[in-house]
């Protein structure tokens, strides 16, 4: 089962994947923390699992459940529903203390669902749940019908719907050609992107390292002779690692225990060589000194062994990360230019730039196995997955070619315009980045191991400019495939865009700006629930404002639809940082879907955000309404219908997406908040 995720882009508008989950069956009321049921230890629940099941099967109501208990840092519930049982829990990401359960607005937290086969006691595999959390209104019910709503709503929310914390998502960052990384949701309304944050680097980057559980960012930065170390929860550095002259290329090991760090060219002369650093505690372990020149890092499968290339010598160092010790300098050919590991083969292979050959490395003994002869200009070399065909682009000829590593031969090619210079995958297909010119080739990977048959190769327009038109160049991927999707995301630096595209389209189905910068490379940041052990799935985000919380799961197979209640302490050393004139506008409308050409009203609430009560009497609540993108807009005054509620009138005059901000300079409501309302007029022949 494919993951369930909000997917992104359409020009203008977020394209959202929703499922038509049919959400039905019976309500049950929850226990509210709080309440004496909540309170009531696990111990004193009186009916095992199987009498639990029994009782819901026979009344036809949803999960039975035991209510959320309090623990030392945390929050954690049970229910079971047709011998499922998921545990849920709540815990603050460690180093966070405050407040009694730690449970605080603006902290990072850690959400755990474990799911169990009541029957065989096996955790349930592969599940791919989904959850959501939100605050509670207040006076609203929690029982199985509302969270039904709930996550609906959450589904088929698009721009106009509902914005909870969700656990389903990824996020999408770039490399940007100025000193900057930026952190976007690429699911968004009319006119772009979430800006999430803004990593400041104290030079341009020139290339990045992700773990696999996409907690830490690494990124090298040449003019620094450093590399910024960022937790992607917080999207903050957190540490600079100092290196050898001019860090260039990074890798993560297999394990991942230690970070590799290439650092030298060939102004830096014999100072070049590699950093090892511990992945976990960020501190140097040792520096080797390998040969001269430009490095590219690849790894055997087994974490046993590096491999190092020296461009200026012509050599592979191979170093045993056992004793952190060169074991040999292995000469490659002329110009080794990139370097990739072959677990099938068990070798690394080597592109040589200048006499066009490709080089087949072993560890043990330490040599050069096999040599195959292709043409001059061979730069990167890639695995497709599965480790026996490597693709291999020459920029200079103008071609791709596919290399066999059971036979190390070359066994199948073909011509690429526009200077064909790096290689992604996705599960079906292998793209083909050209600097030269605005279009990706693509090759079908199924086409891809027999020998003498042509390439197939089709294209998609990736902007406006050449995909290679950057200021200052990146060693890193600019496209990479979008999580769980047959999509991919590209970076295109002339336009200053990420391009969405969608397998068997034509064209991208969307693109989003970069803010005003260019993006050299692309990554994605997954942060939905991941399964880190069997059958325990979880995700780390910050909760947000005080209050009673809903988290709402979903499991497809077999259907579980259930809603924890969560309650989020107030941090109090936020309050005196909160703006003192700040205020709270609530959107009062029962439909955000208007007929176009007929009076509409719209009413709203100011509230106090320290006292949580309506502030009457404020005469300067300006707003102003707009049909995007700015070809139609009014301005007028809120006229106060009742204490603290306020109103306006309009008559939108076509169909379309309109949007109403406020301002207030009694409250200090700046006409730039993101308190804005959206709401969409249709004409009647549409249903409106």
């Amino acid at each position: 089962m494919a993951r369930w995720r909000l997917s992104l882009l359409s020009v203008g508008f977020s394209l959202l994947l929703s499922a038509a989950w049919n959400l039905s069956g019976r309500a049950r009321s929850l226990a509210a923390p709080g309440s004496k049921a909540a309170q009531t230890d696990y111990a004193v629940a009186q009916h095992s699992d199987k009498a639990a099941r029994e009782a819901g099967q026979k009344t036809g109501e949803g999960p039975q459940q035991r209510p959320l208990a309090g623990y030392l840092g945390g929050a954690s519930e049970r229910i079971v529903h047709e011998g499922i049982s998921v545990e849920f829990s709540l815990r603050p990401v460690s180093g966070q203390q405050a407040g009694s359960s730690n449970l605080v607005e603006n902290r990072d937290v850690e959400f755990k669902f474990h799911i169990t086969d009541m029957a065989t006691g096996s955790p349930l595999k592969g599940a791919h749940p989904a959850a959501w959390m939100d605050l509670c209104q207040k006076g609203e019910s929690s029982d199985l019908e509302k969270c039904s709503q709930r996550i609906s709503a959450y589904l088929n929310a698009g721009f106009l719907g509902p914005h909870p914390i969700d656990l389903n998502s990824y996020y999408v960052i770039t490399l940007n050609a100025d000193p900057t990384v930026t952190v976007v949701d690429p699911r968004f309304g009319y006119g772009g992107t979430k800006l999430l944050a803004m990593l400041a680097l104290n030079s341009p980057g020139e290339d990045w390292a992700l773990t696999s559980d996409h907690n830490t960012l690494f990124v090298s930065m040449p003019d620094s002779n450093q590399v910024a170390a960022a937790d992607t929860a917080s999207w903050k550095i957190v540490h600079n690692i100092g290196t050898g002259p001019h860090p260039a290329r990074l890798a993560l090991q297999p394990d991942e225990h230690y970070l590799w760090i290439a650092y030298g060219n060939s102004s830096t002369a014999s100072d070049s060589g590699v950093s090892v650093v511990a992945a976990s505690t960020l501190k140097e372990v040792a520096r080797i000194r390998t040969g001269r020149g430009a490095h590219e890092i690849a790894f055997s499968s087994d974490n046993r062994h590096a491999f190092l290339t020296n461009n200026d010598d012509g050599t592979v160092s191979i170093i045993d990360i056992r004793s952190l010790k060169k074991i040999k300098d292995v000469y490659s050919g002329k110009g080794p230019a990139s370097i990739a590991f072959s677990g099938t083969a068990n070798a690394a292979y080597v592109t040589n730039e200048l006499d066009g050959t490709i080089a087949a490395v072993r560890a043990e003994p330490a040599e050069v196995f096999a040599r195959t002869q292709a043409e001059t200009g061979l730069r990167q070399i890639k695995f497709a997955p599965g480790g026996r065909f490597a693709f291999v682009v020459s920029p200079a000829r103008g071609k791709v070619y596919v290399l066999d590593a059971a036979s190390n031969r070359v066994i199948q090619k073909g011509a690429i315009a526009g200077e064909p210079d790096q290689i992604a995958f996705s599960s079906a297909l292998a793209y083909i980045r050209r600097g030269k010119s605005e279009s990706v080739s693509m090759i079908p990977l199924p086409q891809v191991g027999i020998e003498g048959k042509p390439l197939p190769i089709a294209d998609f327009p990736g902007g406006q400019h050449p995909m290679g038109y950057v200021s200052r160049s990146s060693p890193a991927d600019s496209i990479v495939q979008a999580p769980g999707e047959n999509a991919v995301l590209a970076a295109n630096p002339g336009d200053k865009s990420i391009y969405y595209y969608m397998e068997g389209m034509a064209a991208p189905m969307g693109n989003f700006s970069n803010y005003g910068r260019e993006p050299r490379a692309v990554l994605v940041v997954d942060k939905s629930l991941l399964e880190h052990e069997p059958g325990i799935y979880s995700a780390v985000a910050k909760l947000r404002g005080p209050g009673l919380h809903s988290v709402a799961f979903l499991l497809d197979s077999p259907r579980i639809v259930h809603c924890f209640e969560v309650n989020v302490e107030r941090d109090p050393t936020l309050d005196a940082k909160r703006d003192v004139g700040s205020v709270i506008v609530q959107h009062l409308a029962k439909d955000r879907v208007v007929r176009a050409g007929a009076p509409v009203s719209l009413q709203f609430r100011l509230v106090d955000p320290t006292t949580g009560k309506s502030i009457p009497e404020v005469k300067d609540l300006n707003t102003l309404t707009f049909l995007a993108p700015g070809i139609w807009q009014a301005r007028q005054i809120a006229r106060e219908t009742s204490s603290g509620i306020y109103s306006i009138e309009l008559v939108p005059p076509r169909p379309g997406v309109y949007y109403v901000y406020f301002s207030a300079e009694s409250l200090g409501l700046k006409s730039n908040n993101d308190q804005y309302f959206v709401f969409e007029a249709r004409s009647e022949r549409t249903g409106g």
